[in-house]
C-alpha cells in the first residue's frame, strides 16, 4: 500500500471502529496498481513492450484469457506506468555520433463495453490524448476523427491504444476493431483484449503476438483476495480462512471472488460487525448466480437501463411473478421515469443481453405458456451498493 492511502485511512478515523476504509478498494469492478501475483503475466507484456524503451512502437497484440484473470486489472495498471515514461527522468543511450534520450509513446486504455459506438471510440481516445475536454455534443464523428488524426500525426513518439472486452456483446467486434484502426495514422500501435481463443477471431490477423494468461490458482485468489482486504477493510477484518473459502468457490474467477467479498462486507457492514464472519460469506455465495454476468457489463449500460435495474433489485418476489407484473412495479418506481412500454422494452433487450433471465414460472394456466419472472445475472447487493455509490 502506498504511503497516501495509509494517511487517507488514518484521516478517516473517528474514534470508532469502521469495517469499510475504502469502497473503491473492494469494488470487484476496480484496479488497482499493483495487482497481485499476476508477474509472470506482467513480464510476458513488458517482454512485448521492451521495444518503448529504445524510442520504438511496439507491434499490435492480442490478450487473451478467461474472465476475471486479471487481464484488464493488469493491463490498466501497466499503462498507468508506462504512460508516465514521458515526464520522467530516462536513461541516456550513447551512439557513435551523439548522446540522445528516446521519446516513448502515450499511452491509451479504451473500454469497448463504454465505447462500443464510432463517436465514442474516437472521443475517449481524444480526450485521453489532450488537456483540454472535447465535447461530447455539437462535434460529428468525421470532425472529430479529423481532430484525433491531426493529435496522431503531429505526435512523433506515436501512441499505444488497448481496447479491452473485444468481441463482448453490446461491445466492439473484431472486424469494426481492425477497420477503425486501419483509418488512424500509422504511428498507432494497438493490443486487443478479449476472451476468445487465437484460432477464434480475425484479430490475430493483424497482431504479431498473442499473450495468454490463466485463471488464477487458489492461493494466488487467496493472496488478491487479503491485498484488496488490507486496502478496504479495518485491520483483520478478512480472516485467511475466508479467504481460501471464497478463493475455492471462484474456481479461479477474481471478479467472482471479489464480488463475493465485496456483497459479504456490505452484509457485515449492515450488522454492524467489525469482521466478516461465515455467515457473511454464505450469504454472499448464495446471492451469486452461475454464470454471473461481469458487473462492469451492466455498470456500462446506458443511465435508463440501470435506473430499470436499480428499481428491480428492490421490488418483492410477488412484484416479479412475470414480466407483466415486473414491468409495472419497476414503472411504479421514483427513480424511473419512463413509460411501461419502454421498460418492458428495456427488459427484454437486457434478456436478450443476457443481464437479466427470464425463468418460467411454476405456476400452471389452463391456456397459454406459465408466465416468466425477471431473475438478474448478478448480484442485487453489489449492483445496488455500486450504483448507489455512482450516484
Amino acid at each position: 500500500m502506498d504511503i497516501e492511502a495509509r494517511i487517507k485511512r488514518r484521516q478517516r478515523r473517528d474514534g470508532h471502529p469502521h469495517l469499510i476504509q475504502d469502497y473503491e478498494s473492494l469494488s470487484p469492478v476496480a484496479h488497482i496498481d499493483e495487482p497481485a501475483d499476476r508477474g509472470p503475466f506482467l513480464e510476458r507484456l513488458l517482454d512485448h513492450f521492451d521495444p518503448i524503451f529504445d524510442g520504438n512502437l511496439p507491434p499490435n497484440a492480442y490478450v487473451y484469457g478467461p474472465r476475471g484473470s486479471g487481464k484488464s486489472a493488469v493491463v490498466t495498471a501497466l499503462f498507468t506506468h508506462l504512460d508516465r515514461l514521458p515526464s520522467e527522468a530516462r536513461a541516456v543511450i550513447q551512439t557513435s555520433t551523439r548522446a540522445q534520450t528516446p521519446t516513448s509513446p502515450a499511452f491509451v486504455y479504451v473500454d469497448a463495453r463504454q465505447t462500443a459506438s464510432e463517436f465514442a471510440f474516437y472521443h475517449a481516445i481524444l480526450d485521453a490524448l489532450i488537456d483540454e475536454s472535447v465535447p461530447e455534443h455539437g462535434i460529428g464523428t468525421d470532425r472529430l476523427r479529423t481532430r484525433l488524426d491531426d493529435r496522431l500525426t503531429g505526435s512523433q513518439a506515436g501512441v499505444v491504444i488497448a481496447v479491452d472486452h473485444v468481441g463482448e456483446p453490446r461491445s466492439i467486434g473484431d472486424g469494426d476493431l481492425v477497420d477503425r484502426f486501419a483509418g488512424l495514422p500509422s504511428n498507432v500501435s494497438w493490443l486487443a483484449i478479449g476472451r476468445d481463443d487465437p484460432d477464434e477471431t480475425d484479430l490475430t490477423g493483424y497482431t504479431a503476438a498473442s499473450i495468454h494468461v490463466d485463471r488464477y490458482q487458489r492461493q494466488m485468489l487467496v493472496d488478491v483476495l487479503m491485498t484488496r482486504a488490507s486496502l478496504g477493510l479495518s485491520q483483520q477484518a478478512l480472516d485467511h480462512s475466508l479467504a481460501r473459502s471464497i478463493a475455492e468457490w471462484a474456481e479461479g474467477n477474481a471478479h467472482d471472488a471479489l464480488t463475493v467479498l465485496f456483497v459479504a462486507t456490505d452484509h457485515a457492514s449492515a450488522a454492524g460487525r467489525a469482521r466478516l464472519s461465515e455467515e457473511d460469506v454464505e450469504r454472499a455465495i448464495d446471492e451469486m448466480p452461475r454464470p454471473c454476468i461481469s458487473l462492469g457489463v451492466v455498470l456500462a449500460l446506458p443511465a435508463n437501463r440501470q435506473a430499470v435495474l436499480r428499481a428491480l433489485v428492490d421490488i418483492s418476489p410477488e412484484d416479479r411473478s412475470s414480466v407483466t407484473a415486473t414491468t409495472a412495479a419497476i414503472s411504479e418506481s421514483s427513480a424511473v421515469d419512463l413509460s411501461e412500454g419502454t421498460v418492458k422494452r428495456f427488459l427484454y433487450e437486457m434478456a436478450e443481453a443476457g443481464i437479466v433471465d427470464r425463468v418460467q414460472s411454476e405456476e400452471r394456466h389452463e391456456q397459454g405458456r406459465p408466465p416468466s419472472r425477471v431473475v438478474p445475472r448478478f448480484p442485487p447487493t453489489a449492483f445496488r451498493r455500486l450504483y448507489d455509490l455512482r450516484q
